[in-house]
């Protein structure tokens, strides 16, 4: 017998919220590459977004992105904008899109996280907190876009967000995989 339990994405949620959180505060502003950081705020928002969507992984983004914005000294507003329509774009379908397809979800994580760091930058640009062009693309963008992707897949890896993954849906075809225990885990049954 399965037993629906609606709370889970909230706590599953509010403890990856708070492991960001830790991270976003403790370890990104100590580790980069040239001027660039990890964006642990947008890895959040790509989560939530790519695995529930619609409203609730809008909402979670925008506060993500305030919380980027009041950790960092940008422009306040900006990231919490850049969040919340990165979800709007990934989130649309309403489904989980991480166990689905991880792939495609990487790839769209991906484009999407280049697009708002690149907004970001060369609006940090525009306001005078980068020094050039090059600055802000070469030396901020490109590494803040690579650690972050770096991050999103460590995060989606070892979450087991990809329970889904072609491999388990190989295994279930050909009988190998047992039933579905819930928490994401299989049984292999009598292999």
């Amino acid at each position: 017998m399965q037993i629906r339990d609606k709370n889970k994405n909230r706590r599953s949620f509010g403890v990856l919220a708070l492991i960001c959180i830790v991270l976003q505060l403790a370890l990104a502003p100590n580790i980069g590459i040239g001027n660039g950081r990890a964006n642990i705020a947008m890895v959040f928002a790509g989560i939530v977004s790519l695995s529930v969507g619609g409203g609730a992984g809008v909402l979670a983004s925008f506060a993500a992105g305030v919380f980027y914005d009041l950790s960092t000294t940008g422009p306040f507003g900006l990231m919490a904008f850049l969040l919340t329509v990165m979800s709007y774009i990934l989130g649309s379908e309403e489904r989980n899109r991480l166990s689905d397809e991880p792939t495609e979800s990487i790839t769209a994580f991906a484009a999407s996280s280049l697009v708002a760091n690149l907004v970001y930058h060369l609006t940090m640009l525009f306001v005078g907190a980068s020094k050039s062009f090059v600055d802000a693309v070469v030396l901020r963008t490109l590494p803040t876009f690579l650690l972050t992707l770096l991050v999103f897949a460590i995060f989606t890896h070892f979450l087991n967000l990809g329970s889904g993954s072609s491999a388990m849906k190989t295994a279930r075809k050909a009988g190998l995989a047992g039933k579905h225990r819930g928490g994401g885990h299989y049984d292999l049954g009598k292999l």
